[in-house]
């Protein structure tokens, strides 16, 4: 007997199989359409097979798809070019020789360490910085670390600005940003008072969807500059449009020490990251934190692509205006679905907060909505890789008005089933 596809490969799938993309749909082998409400893993800015991004690796393969990065390639001159004149203006290089998101953060907290001459490393509660046993060691969840003997050490964790749920029990109009300011605590009395750098998404990506607060960034740059502590933000999910700005940095007004690209980068999958960092963190030699596929020809010609139809002001206002509308039309299904019990996003980068009725977190219910989702046309994510309770609201940023009406429409029918 032959053997399941369930049998061989390592990690679980699901009984559908895909065979097609195109746009913001997703196609099985029977032919059914579904909306990509997560972007494959929120790293489909353009959706599937963008036709500028194919045109370009075609064009780019029959070229030179990868060439050691000593050597000098038209595709990584120019995405470097075009990072650098994108980002804020006190990031002025660019390391492409990182091949995905985790990578990109552990080199950005390399350089902070190298830099600084310090070790520990800051982040926030529930926080998600990738999959290498630093950056699981480094992120805010304890499930991630538990089955591994020797976690990286030097982490340091701290309460996140989740202000639908406070850790300190505060209201934003009165708490004077408790959570940047007790961080102070946590630095005297929790770390090892070498603290090189904090670590922050300014949306959090796998935590919940959580939005740093007005003034919360800024006043954390101020705080990391008395500590003299880098400030690097993981822009892996918030990075290249999604928040209607090319980096969630200029959508809160803060300059980072250094901002990690990946995932949207690619446009439609290429695998490309990069670290943005200021003059301060250029000093890391480059063999401490080179990778193989790090600077691919291939990838970067891509990159390029993508860089030119999302930095266009008209794509950036429609990723706004679709993300806006998506807001308001969810506010109206929460008075009318008593489990949502908060909704917050900005621009296509959106999560609904779903909840018992005391207002507990609805684990299963949240990853009931996800499995059913498949069946009325949605692929849904949840946060925390199921442990969480927020919906991901994150589809390409290619979105239009009708679409984004139908996927709350769509939404609306599955919460209507799932309250029946």
């Amino acid at each position: 007997m032959t053997p399941s596809i369930h049998d061989q490969i390592y990690y679980p799938v699901s009984a559908e199989r895909m065979v097609r993309g195109e746009g913001v749909y997703l196609y099985d082998e029977h032919g059914r359409q579904y909306i990509d409400c997560a972007s494959a893993t929120f790293n489909l800015s353009l959706g599937y097979s963008h036709p500028a991004v194919v045109k370009a690796i075609q064009k780019q393969a029959e070229l030179l798809i990868h060439t050691t990065s000593a050597f000098q390639t038209d595709p990584v001159n120019q995405v470097v070019a075009r990072l650098i004149g994108e980002s804020p203006a006190n990031l002025v290089k660019a390391h492409l020789k990182v091949g995905g998101g985790s990578e990109a953060n552990e080199g950005a907290i390399k350089m902070a360490q190298f830099a600084t001459g310090r070790r520990e490393v800051v982040s926030l509660f529930r926080s998600h910085h990738g999959q290498t046993m630093m950056m699981a060691s480094y992120s805010g969840n304890a499930f991630r670390k538990a089955p591994f003997p020797m976690p990286y050490p030097g982490s340091l964790q701290v309460p996140d600005p989740y202000c639908f749920r406070c850790f300190y029990g505060q209201q934003r109009q009165t708490c004077g940003l408790m959570c940047v300011e007790r961080i102070d605590d946590f630095l005297e009395y929790a770390s090892g008072g070498q603290v090189a750098a904090m670590i922050v998404e300014p949306i959090s990506g796998n935590g919940g969807n959580i939005v740093a607060p007005d003034g919360y960034l800024p006043r954390l740059r101020r705080f990391c500059d008395e500590h003299d502590i880098v400030l690097i933000l993981d822009e892996v999910q918030t990075g290249i449009g999604r928040t209607g700005q090319m980096f969630a940095a200029q959508h809160f007004g803060v300059e980072p020490d250094a901002i990690t690209l990946g995932k949207g980068l690619g446009g439609s999958g290429a695998q490309v990251a990069a670290i943005l960092t200021n003059d301060r963190l250029a000093g890391l030699p480059a063999h401490h934190h080179s990778f193989t596929y790090g600077g691919n020809s291939l990838a970067a010609a891509a990159a390029v692509a993508t860089l030119d139809i999302v930095a266009e002001p008209a794509f950036l206002a429609n990723v706004r205006a679709t993300g806006a509308h998506i807001l308001a039309r969810l506010g109206d299904l929460r008075g009318r679905h008593r489990a949502i019990g908060d909704v917050r996003g900005v621009g296509l980068m959106i999560g609904v907060e779903l909840v018992e009725p005391d207002g507990a977190p609805a684990v299963a219910l949240t990853n009931e909505i996800a499995r059913r989702g498949m069946a009325h046309g949605l692929v849904l994510r949840t946060s925390r890789y199921g442990y969480g309770n927020v919906l991901k609201i994150r589809p390409p940023l290619i979105l239009t008005h009708s679409q984004a009406d139908d996927i709350c429409d769509r939404l609306d029918a599955l919460l209507r089933e799932v309250a029946a």
